[in-house]
């Protein structure tokens, strides 16, 4: 996955802290994932975040 095993059980074990988005985004490539981020106008006054799987 491009890092190292210490972060890899980390990561098994809900430990994000020293990972930024943009790593754990290779890593999911690398995984056979792929990501896609979509930014539109709210139709609410408010927008709001969807995670979709």
């Amino acid at each position: 996955m491009g890092i190292p095993q210490p972060k890899v059980s980390g990561m098994m074990h809900s430990n994000f802290i020293n990972l930024s988005e943009r790593k754990l985004m290779d890593c999911l490539n690398r995984l056979g994932y792929d990501i896609e981020i979509k930014v539109r106008p709210a139709v609410a006054p408010v927008g709001h975040l969807m995670l979709a799987s």
